[in-house]
């Protein structure tokens, strides 16, 4: 056996000694082992389509893959029964128990002058894409695993005109949906009351110079990937950047929110404004004004929050937040009231993503919002601890 191999294989090293050598002589004279000019020979190779499995490594080289899982464990003082909620929460609302929030994996791929399409696509699961989908007339079994799910576009004019078409989170508010991505663990009053969480239209920015950037939105409404009336809701936004410090983001938004109602506008005027004193430390304040009309009647809600963060080691910070939200007609909170929230976070963070917050909060009104036992209160305390923990490939 051994015999036989080797005899059969002497031919054929043999004969790929040949090729080897011509190749070689080939070389030496300008030629390819084909016959062709040698640099004729690279140029062909240089303009050959790029394989399947080059075309989908620079995909992923130009997609940046990002993600969150948070948990938490939250006790409410006024020790609510099992399964109540806690008040006023919108995310983290599980008394006395050990809780999973959100797991949430996303792919993004800007466009750039080079490659002018882009997209962008959040898958999530837990509770609380469960809360924030609660509402809309599609179904929330339909749509809530998709937070976001938009294509992009960046028109070659001017100094950048880019276009979003399909479902997004808003661009109200100083916190958003992701906690890692927040000062402090729980959401603002004015995140979980005035605001609304995400659209289904389109959407246009454009960057004049620098310091200013103009955006403008279409979309069905609040909450809405279907629309529960006929006509559209608008928006309008401006971020100015005086300077490096300090940022500034007004928004507008107006159009019926109403199911089979589309005479009567709500109306959203939401500023933030960002100052970063110095690096370890910086301060943010946030005002929220809405109007509605409701059988006839008008409606408002308004609110402020301000907030500050003092870096006071690399991975240690201590942010405290204070808010008042006035909601005298009851639109948002189901009742007439003038809320408070006091928060201090203290947050450690790994250099890997990994984020731990230890949070007290007070919330108090001017009525008897709250339940302790059976009694009613008008203040809550509550101490939570987050885990947070996030990711990105770029």
């Amino acid at each position: 056996m051994m015999r036989r191999v080797w005899t059969r294989a002497v031919p054929v090293l043999t004969f790929l000694g040949v090729v080897v050598i011509c190749g070689a002589e080939a070389g030496a004279q300008g030629l390819s082992p084909s016959g062709q000019p040698a640099a004729a020979a690279v140029s062909a190779a240089a303009q050959q389509p790029p394989s399947q499995e080059s075309a989908f490594l620079e995909f992923f080289r130009k997609t940046e893959l990002s993600g969150t899982l948070d948990t938490y464990f939250h006790y409410n003082f006024n020790e609510p029964a099992t399964g109540s909620k806690t008040p006023l929460r919108n995310f983290d609302f599980d008394h006395n128990q050990f809780s999973f929030a959100l797991a949430e994996l996303a792919f993004s791929k800007p466009p750039t002058d080079e490659d002018r399409v882009g997209f962008r696509l959040d898958l999530d699961y837990g509770p609380v894409t469960d809360w924030v989908h609660s509402a809309d007339p599609a179904g929330p079994e339909v749509v809530k695993h998709f937070q976001q799910a938009y294509i992009s576009y960046l028109a070659p004019a001017g100094k950048g005109l880019s276009f979003d078409v399909g479902k997004f989170v808003t661009q109200h508010g100083a916190e958003v949906i992701e906690a890692k991505d927040n000062w402090n663990y729980s959401r603002s009053l004015l995140f979980a009351w005035a605001i609304p969480y995400y659209h289904m239209g389109m959407r246009v920015g454009y960057s004049p110079s620098g310091v200013v950037t103009l955006g403008a939105t279409v979309n069905n409404g609040w909450n809405n990937v279907s629309d529960n009336n006929s006509q559209k809701t608008y928006g309008l936004q401006a971020v100015v950047k005086p300077t490096a410090a300090v940022s500034i983001v007004q928004n507008y938004m107006g159009g019926p929110e109403q199911t089979g109602n589309s005479d009567d506008w709500r109306h959203l005027v939401d500023t933030t404004v960002t100052y970063a004193v110095k690096d370890t430390f910086s301060v943010m304040g946030n005002y929220d004004y809405g109007r509605d009309r409701v059988a006839g009647q008008t409606v408002t809600w308004q609110g402020i929050g301000v907030y500050a963060r003092a870096q006071a080691t690399p991975v240690f910070a201590v942010i405290p937040r204070w808010e008042y939200y006035n909601d005298e007609d009851g639109f948002t909170t189901g009742a007439g009231q003038n809320v408070q929230e006091f928060t201090l976070t203290a947050e450690v963070k790994h250099s890997q993503g990994l984020i731990m917050r230890i949070e007290y909060r007070r919330d108090w009104s001017d009525i008897d919002f709250f339940k302790k036992g059976p009694t009613p209160k008008d203040n809550q305390n509550t101490l939570t601890v987050g885990f947070v923990y996030g990711f990105s490939t770029k």
